[in-house]
């Protein structure tokens, strides 16, 4: 079995800020994204929703697609979640998430 690789995009509820970031196990990073305290980035911004997101088989390719995104303008990021999820919805919202618990250091 081959490991997989994400590249993804957040939002907030008003859909005009975003985090991209990529992670080797989507659920996990997701129940840590919706854990997050108000003083990181995406707690301050309650940037929780995820919008978009592609799988890789190659960590570099991931990593390397993300450094991308990160650098597009704002309505570049908008018009490939809005290709992918018209209705910008929480892609993450059906998973089961309870199986992560808090990431030891």
């Amino acid at each position: 079995m081959s490991k997989k690789y994400y590249t993804y995009i957040l939002t907030h509820e008003k859909n005009h800020i975003f985090y991209v970031g990529v992670t080797n196990n989507i659920k996990r990073r997701m129940s840590e994204h919706k854990r997050a305290t108000f003083g990181t980035h995406v707690g301050r911004y309650n940037i929780k929703k995820l919008v978009y997101f592609e799988e890789y088989s190659d960590v570099r390719i991931a990593i390397q697609r993300e450094k991308t995104i990160k650098k597009w303008k704002k309505q570049w990021k908008i018009n490939i979640i809005t290709e992918g999820n018209p209705e910008w919805v929480d892609l993450s919202a059906k998973w089961d998430l309870s199986n992560y618990t808090k990431t030891k250091n």
